[in-house]
């Protein structure tokens, strides 16, 4: 480890809590449906859509509006992906995506995931990056400020019957907040190198006289709604690590910082709108106090290197699978950051981190998307934790369980459950089963303890709806793009309906001021308890399984052996 490398991780931290009020200013206006510059534009929307924005939606109205909405996006990418071949902007004349494939990229990137089972530079159209892939960036993470904002009036609310208009919500994310730091955000790549053409593949003469063909195309306008939008997508194969997405050690820098800070704000937003803002500095004090942890584990493990190389007489630090123009330190930081929220994008092989720093972007994954998560998604699930913790909290020392005024009773911890045990029963199980069939083990490319880290971390990462993957794993297999797509899909919406079933209870109840008997949810105790709940729950649901796999591993490394 490095002077440098910690003082960039500090200048990031740094920013990160500089714009986190901002932003979440920002995001409350929309919360808060005040009036914007462009109004009319969004009126004109709603007449032609026929929707009234003022009449607002019970949870199950919202619930059936979400899932008519992503249905019918799953359904639209779906048939791009598959006519790509007779659509316009085909300049390399591809073909239609094979059947399963363009089912399981189109569950994918509805649900945020962007998992890729395919090389987006060999395999899709112009017009499929563009008007499937980027327009179910925006959306996906449109959708997941929606359910925060619903999840946020439950609390904010007192004996309502109604948790907003999901319609009103997506609009005025994708409006008011996504279009524009992405049109900005684009520029800004574009200045800095990133391609932005409908123009062919371009053939270059290289200096032995051999013809190399240079892929272009709409990657600036895709690279920042991926980043914003934590959808993790990209327009190359080698996602972030390829130069024409990511050139330079600012861009590297400016896409990590795009995909925390709307998560991070919007802890901001939740501690506005329920009147005490002390309440939003505290979710993202314990996330962050995580986040840190996990960069301090990964970047000591990836700078420390691997001991079988030094009983070698190799010094130094793990850079196999690393950026070269971005080092240890930058790469260790982008992929805690990356799976961290909900994004996927990498600058370097997961696979090829040592055990334990591999473990962490596992491990982040396996808590819930909650180390400030993808856009929407970090904050619903992180105030589920928080139902619990101060559940748990009132059990131990009598306290009644309440929070931000409103109690917390069977109902709501039935669904909190719900919602925790979803992700990990789909990995879990989805993952046994993958070994124990012939289909499932032909996948990953290493035996032993790092080939069952490769299968274990598909399936949480698609749960996750993070989109990351190992690398040594061949998901484009009937098998894995079924079951991957139903992992992406359960993960993502077996989350949100409890979630919004818990916003309806909650926006029903009377608001309780706090008491003598209530617990404080503000101060380092509530901190330090949130945190605590969230590895402990994650350590004992997943500590089997990452004893099978990175842990065995890392037992082996340290014995001087491998498979």
């Amino acid at each position: 480890m490095t002077l440098s490398g910690w003082s960039m991780i500090l200048l990031f931290l740094v920013l990160i809590v500089v714009l986190a009020k901002p932003a979440g200013d920002w995001m409350h206006a929309l919360y808060a449906r005040e009036k914007m510059p462009l109004g009319f534009i969004e009126a004109g929307f709603y007449k032609l859509a026929g929707i009234d924005p003022k009449a607002e939606q019970s949870w199950v109205g919202y619930a059936v509006s979400l899932m008519v909405f992503n249905l019918g996006g799953i359904a639209l990418l779906f048939a791009i992906l598959k006519l790509q071949g007779v659509l316009p902007l085909n300049p390399q004349g591809y073909s239609g995506m094979e059947t399963l494939l363009a089912f399981n990229t189109a569950v994918s990137f509805v649900t945020n995931t962007n998992w890729q089972n395919y090389g987006g530079e060999s395999s899709l159209s112009n017009l499929s990056q563009m008007a499937g892939l980027t327009v179910q960036n925006f959306l996906s993470a449109a959708v997941g400020m929606a359910v925060a904002f619903a999840f946020i009036r439950g609390f904010a609310r007192r004996q309502a019957n109604t948790i907003g208009n999901f319609w009103v919500d997506v609009t005025r994310a994708t409006l008011y907040l996504l279009l524009p730091i992405s049109i900005v955000l684009a520029l800004a790549y574009v200045v800095m190198g990133v391609p932005q053409t409908f123009g062919p593949s371009v053939v270059a003469t290289t200096l032995e006289g051999a013809k190399q063909t240079i892929a272009v195309g709409p990657v600036a306008s895709q690279l920042a709604i991926k980043m914003l939008g934590t959808n993790g997508g990209g327009f190359f194969n080698a996602n972030s690590a390829h130069p024409f997405e990511n050139p330079t050690a600012l861009s590297n820098f400016v896409q990590m910082l795009s995909i925390f800070v709307l998560g991070a704000g919007l802890t901001l937003t939740f501690g506005k709108a329920v009147g005490n803002l002390r309440q939003g500095w505290a979710i993202l004090a314990a996330m962050l106090l995580l986040f840190i942890a996990g960069v301090a584990v990964a970047y000591g493990a990836e700078a420390a290197g691997n001991p079988i190389h030094h009983a070698l007489g190799v010094a130094g630090g793990n850079m196999e699978g690393k950026e070269v123009r971005f080092g240890v330190a930058a790469t260790a930081l982008f992929a805690v950051v990356t799976t961290a929220t909900s994004c996927g994008a990498v600058i370097g092989m997961h696979d090829s981190f040592t055990a334990i720093g591999g473990l962490v972007p596992l491990f982040n994954m396996q808590l819930g998307e909650l180390v400030i998560g993808g856009v929407g998604s970090g904050l619903y699930a992180v105030l589920i934790y928080c139902i619990l913790a101060v559940f748990i909290a009132g059990l131990m020392v009598g306290r009644t369980p309440e929070y931000i005024g409103k109690k917390i009773e069977s109902r709501e911890m039935k669904l909190a459950v719900i919602a925790i045990i979803v992700p990990p029963l789909m990995i879990l199980g989805l993952t046994a089963i993958a070994c124990i069939t012939g289909a499932g083990l032909a996948g990953p490319l290493a035996k032993g303890p790092h080939g069952f880290s490769e299968i274990l971390y598909a399936f949480t990462s698609a749960a996750a709806n993070n989109g990351s993957a190992f690398g040594g794993l061949s998901g484009n297999t009937p098998f894995y793009n079924l079951l991957l797509a139903l992992d992406m899909f359960v993960g993502r919406f077996g989350v949100i309906l409890p979630v919004l079933a818990i916003a309806g209870g909650l926006a029903a109840k009377r608001r309780v001021p706090e008491g003598p008997g209530s617990f404080p949810t503000t101060g380092p105790l509530w901190i330090g308890l949130l945190a605590a709940v969230i590895v402990i729950v994650g350590g004992l649901t997943f500590l089997p399984s990452l004893a099978l796999g990175p842990i065995a591993d890392q037992a082996q490394v340290a014995a001087g052996t491998v498979l």
